[in-house]
């Protein structure tokens, strides 16, 4: 019913910066929030950051004032600017939309690996 496709994810250096995008094939609008999560080799999935269709903005502490989520909602994308990367940061992060439809969708995940 939804589709995610996240791309931009790769390998960079600690202290670089990398912007992922998640591209839905529904208007953003008609899905409340929008969301970015990650999960780390060994460790549970964490939410990273939201962003509702009003533009209200959240962020878990250990990315806040580094990363930044925003929407370009004429191309129904969502982005994630990831500025002063750390090896901590390193996981497969996944875009979330939901609820629409009385459901969640996941896109399918992008690698990023911080190290030198």
């Amino acid at each position: 019913q939804v589709q995610l496709v996240e791309s931009g994810g790769g390998l960079v250096q600690p202290g670089g910066s990398l912007r992922l995008s998640c591209a839905a094939s529904v208007s953003i609008f008609s899905i409340y929030v929008m969301a970015w999560h990650r999960q780390a080799p060994g460790k549970q999935r964490e939410l990273v950051a939201t962003i509702t269709n009003g533009g209200s903005t959240n962020y878990a502490d250990s990315v806040k004032g580094r990363f930044t989520i925003s929407r370009d909602n004429a191309k129904n994308t969502v982005n994630l600017q990831m500025n002063s990367l750390k090896p901590e940061d390193t996981a497969v992060y996944y875009c979330h939309a939901g609820p629409y439809g009385l459901k969640n969708y996941w896109g399918q995940g992008t690698q990023v690996t911080v190290s030198s």
